[in-house]
């Protein structure tokens, strides 16, 4: 029996659902719900037996709607959910890290055995350090000859019956950039602070219903309390313990700053994910550090949970 979106109201678990088989546990509640979020995979970069790297469903009236991030495994996961690929919106990526952006030509690649005729968006940061801006990743990846997979370089040049169009979200100033390009699907993010790597935090807000995906960062740049204000549902990134140091640390934040941070915006309900093996086996001491600063409900993310917002 699999445990779904198991709520976390103390210390112990005080709620959860289950069910006999993946599909019929994964797929009804995100299904039946106005607005839903479904976790295609919930660990980081390290090897798991049962865990894809970060990518995050939104489901509106059951039907994919945007992709946040696509790391490895998180394609499987997407078709164990049953969604189609055809319905889904754009792609948000917070970085380019490869645990949150490899599968992403996979995603692209599986589009050529589907029916889909709509464009496609594609949203992450500009370039610095050693990454390139999204416009450059779409370029390596499915670009001309000197690309990865010049092969799907149709979806870029006007070859094929869908056209994937990226928009860069710049990472200077600090402060919430609004997108305004999916109808009445509102789309926000700001830079936050993951060490070198250029990186943003998502906000989405659909059907009266606001989601906001932290991304990997450190907390340093105290703007996700902007982004996340009054948010239904944070998505925060559980990738150290407390007490870690070093470049841990400075690409990650604690429990302690993610639930300040909760707390701080108001947020009405708190899903930790990215859960890594060094946050794996504590989550009654993270929940308990996490107390001493919110008292809204809280969650460790598995593989294909379903959250309402």
């Amino acid at each position: 029996m699999r445990a779904i979106g198991c709520l976390i109201t103390g210390i112990s678990l005080t709620l959860c659902i289950t069910a006999s088989t993946i599909d019929a546990a994964v797929t009804s509640p995100c299904l039946q719900a106005e607005v839903a979020l479904q976790v295609l995979g919930s660990g980081g970069p390290e090897f798991y037996q049962d865990r894809a790297s970060t990518s995050y469903l939104i489901r509106r009236q059951g039907k994919a709607l945007l992709l946040v991030d696509a790391g490895s495994g998180s394609k499987f996961r997407f078709a164990q959910s049953g969604a189609d690929f055809n319905t889904l919106q754009a792609i948000l990526l917070s970085h380019l890290h490869v645990d949150h952006s490899a599968d992403f030509p996979g995603y692209i690649k599986s589009a050529f055995f589907s029916d889909r005729n709509q464009d496609l968006y594609v949203y992450g940061p500009e370039a610095g350090g050693a990454f390139p801006s999204i416009v450059e990743f779409l370029a390596a990846m499915i670009g001309d000859k000197s690309a990865a997979y010049p092969y799907l370089s149709r979806y870029l040049n006007g070859g094929d019956d869908f056209q994937i169009h990226a928009q860069v979200i710049g990472i200077a100033k600090h402060e919430v950039q609004r997108l305004d390009l999916l109808g009445d699907i509102a789309i926000s993010a700001i830079p936050v602070h993951h060490g070198p790597v250029p990186a943003v935090a998502w906000r989405v807000e659909v059907a009266g219903k606001s989601m906001v995906f932290s991304g990997d960062m450190n907390g340093d740049y105290h703007t996700l309390e902007k982004l996340a204000a009054n948010a239904d549902l944070l998505v925060a990134h559980n990738a150290i313990p407390e007490g870690a140091t070093g470049i841990e640390r400075a690409l990650h934040m604690p429990p302690s700053v993610i639930a300040e941070i909760a707390d701080a915006a108001k947020v009405k309900q708190l899903v930790l994910s990215h859960r890594m093996a060094r946050t794996l086996g504590i989550e009654a001491q993270t929940l308990a550090i996490i107390r001493n600063h919110y008292d809204k409900p809280v969650s460790f993310a598995n593989d294909l949970d379903c959250f309402i917002p």
